[in-house]
This record gives C-alpha cells, sequence and structure tokens, in this order.
C-alpha cells in the first residue's frame, strides 16, 4: 500500500494550517476592532470561501494562478515554477478554504475577551504585544485551538479545490481525498474502503481532541469557580 497520499495530504493540511493559525489570528484581532459596517463587509469577503462550493474556489484560483494567467505566468517567467499541479499547489486552495474556519472562531474568542484584563495590563506598563501573547491569548486559548484543530481536520479532508488545482498524479500530487476518488472510478473498492476508514479514524481523532480540549477547560473553570 503506498503511503504517499497520506504523508502528503498531512504536510498540506499542516502547512496551511500554521499560515491560517497566524493570518486567521490576525484579521480576527484587527477586524474586531473596527467599525461595524467595516467589519460586516470584510466578514462576508472573509467568510466567502466557506459557504462557496469548493470546486468554485477552485476555479477561481485556477483564473488567478493558471499559467496563462497574468500572476501565474508571471510568476513562472521570473522564478521558473508553475504554481498549479505541484503538490504544493493543494496548500493555495486548503489555505483558502480553511480560513474561514481559523477567522470566525478566533475572532469569537477575541470578542469574548473581558478588556478590562488589557486596561488593567496597560496601567501597569505592559506593552501591547505582551499583553496579546501572555493574556489575550492565553484567556482566548480554547476557541484558538479548537479553530486551529478543524483548519487542519478540513485541510486533511479537502477534495474539490484541491483536485482542481493540482489535480492527481501518483506519488506526485494525490492526496486521500483524490485518491479514494481515482479508486472509485477503477472500480478498486477494497483499497478505497481502506483509505476511507484511515480517513474516518483520523477526523474522529480531532474530534476527539477537541472534546478533551474542552472538557479539560471546563473543569478548570469549575476549580476556578470553587476556589472563589
Amino acid at each position: 500500500m503506498d503511503w504517499y497520499p497520506l504523508l502528503n495530504s498531512l504536510r498540506i493540511a499542516a502547512i496551511s494550517s500554521v499560515i491560517v493559525f497566524f493570518l486567521g489570528i490576525c484579521a480576527a484581532y484587527y477586524i474586531a476592532k473596527t467599525p461595524r459596517v467595516i467589519k460586516g463587509i470584510l466578514d462576508v469577503i472573509f467568510t466567502l470561501p466557506l459557504v462557496l462550493p469548493p470546486t468554485v474556489v477552485g476555479y477561481i484560483l485556477l483564473r488567478i494562478l493558471g499559467p496563462r494567467r497574468f500572476f501565474g505566468a508571471w510568476f513562472f517567467e521570473v522564478f521558473g515554477l508553475k504554481l498549479t499541479m505541484q503538490w504544493w499547489s493543494a496548500i493555495f486552495a486548503t489555505t483558502v478554504v480553511i480560513f474561514p474556519l481559523m477567522y470566525r472562531t478566533a475572532r469569537g474568542a477575541f470578542e469574548s475577551f473581558d478588556e478590562t484584563l488589557a486596561y488593567a495590563g496597560q496601567t501597569l506598563g505592559l506593552s501591547n504585544t505582551y499583553i496579546f501573547w501572555r493574556i489575550r491569548m492565553p484567556y482566548c486559548r480554547q476557541g484558538i485551538i479548537a479553530g486551529s484543530v478543524l483548519a487542519f481536520a478540513r485541510a486533511l479532508g479537502e477534495y474539490g479545490a484541491t483536485s482542481m488545482i493540482c489535480g492527481y498524479t501518483p506519488g506526485k500530487t494525490a492526496t486521500v481525498s483524490t485518491t479514494v476518488y481515482q479508486l472509485w472510478r477503477t472500480n478498486d473498492d477494497s483499497l478505497a474502503i481502506k483509505w476511507v476508514l484511515i480517513n474516518i479514524a483520523i477526523s474522529a481523532a480531532v474530534l476527539l481532541t477537541i472534546n478533551l480540549l474542552e472538557r479539560n477547560d471546563y473543569f478548570k473553570n469549575r476549580k476556578k469557580a470553587a476556589v472563589r
């Protein structure tokens, strides 16, 4: 059994999850502070990939990154690299698709933050950077971690946009999702079922991780309440 699709899916999901972790937190933090009208417009734009069909996202990316499009052609001319039909092309697709998950959960966490804690830190002379990383982020950690885990799981199972921008080449661009589809097309049900079970196991492990994190946070809050 060739394990390349799993390894490729894991590295694509890991890289895109790291990217959206920082992008999502940055966008959520600053947009939460913007006026209501601007926040509403930006929120629609950043959340749009969540409701668009993945194939539509893939088509839009092809219109931007394709070798005959302006940006794709310019990148190929300058760097000699095609932005599509490579294993790392899937990172563009998964990053766009999973960004709303990280952004929405992080924004919700930041909006629930008690700003009096930040004001108290400022009166003590603490820098905004210190307050953000040592006070705000620990306070919002549950939402941040949940968003990160969900984003990783979604990236791992992405098919529509990924198949359009990087296709399916065994040993080169194959992922778990595209492999299942190709095995189904070739009537190789036994191997397809194995990959399906692997995907289900990983997804179940992700959901279990989220439940454990929520459970631990719940008991910590109860202990704090009991101490008070």
